[in-house]
């Protein structure tokens, strides 16, 4: 983590625009699996885009306040947010498993930002394109944020699949289930209020099980680069 406050600064400019693209790309994939499953609330809206602006506008705080408090505060060990999508709850119910689908689509995009990074990583080091400096050990520009477009989207991608409420991997569950089960399985989870609740046993996992999961990602990615 960089000491003085200049190199602090450039740091979280590289984690706030990967949080953005990345954010705004998760939401555009669930607005387009969407579209093409039949529901255009979020297309209507303007989310089908990789623009971040529309994205920014229904979630202002999520993706503009909230991260840049939270890198502050933690003094560059942290950043988070959210943003969302609308969606129409009877086209969800009427539909599971393309509401599934559409759930699924966020989380399988930071993964594939994930993967592109690890790609330009080692690409790029195998080349000698990218690397870090021999007398000090400081990685270049580019090997930094390839890194670190690693690490936040195998960061989103995994926190978004756990299986509690609101988070997406409730819903991606019910590509298990036949429709009618999955319908039942909707009454049940959108008629109580459990986003709470499930954000807090979500995160307990969460910090649990992700040390695990990144330490494994990196030592079959990226070995020896953390």
């Amino acid at each position: 983590m960089p000491d003085l406050s200049t190199e602090l600064l450039a740091f979280g400019f590289i984690w706030y625009i990967a949080f953005l693209f990345s954010t705004t790309c998760h939401e555009a994939a669930h607005a387009l699996v969407a579209k093409i499953g039949g529901d255009t609330t979020a297309a209507s809206g303007g989310q089908v885009t990789l623009n971040p602006v529309p994205h920014i506008q229904r979630e202002p705080w999520g993706m503009v306040v909230i991260p840049l408090i939270s890198f502050a505060l933690s003094k560059g060990q942290s950043m988070f947010g959210w943003a969302s999508a609308p969606y129409d709850p009877h086209w969800e119910r009427r539909h599971p498993h393309r509401a599934a689908l559409m759930a699924l689509a966020g989380p399988a995009t930071n993964y594939l930002l994930m993967f592109l990074a690890v790609i330009g990583f080692r690409l790029g080091t195998a080349m000698h394109w990218i690397g870090s400096d021999p007398a000090t050990g400081r990685r270049d520009f580019p090997s930094v944020v390839l890194l670190v477009f690693f690490t936040l989207n195998l960061l989103l991608g995994t926190f978004n699949l756990l299986p509690a409420p609101p988070l997406d991997g409730s819903s991606v569950i019910m590509l298990f289930m036949s429709e009618n089960r999955a319908q039942k399985y909707l009454d049940w989870l959108r008629g109580n209020n459990f986003a709470l609740l499930g954000l807090i046993l979500a995160w307990v996992a969460f910090r649990q099980l992700y040390p695990y999961v990144e330490g494994f990602a990196v030592k079959l990615l990226i070995p020896g680069q953390f």
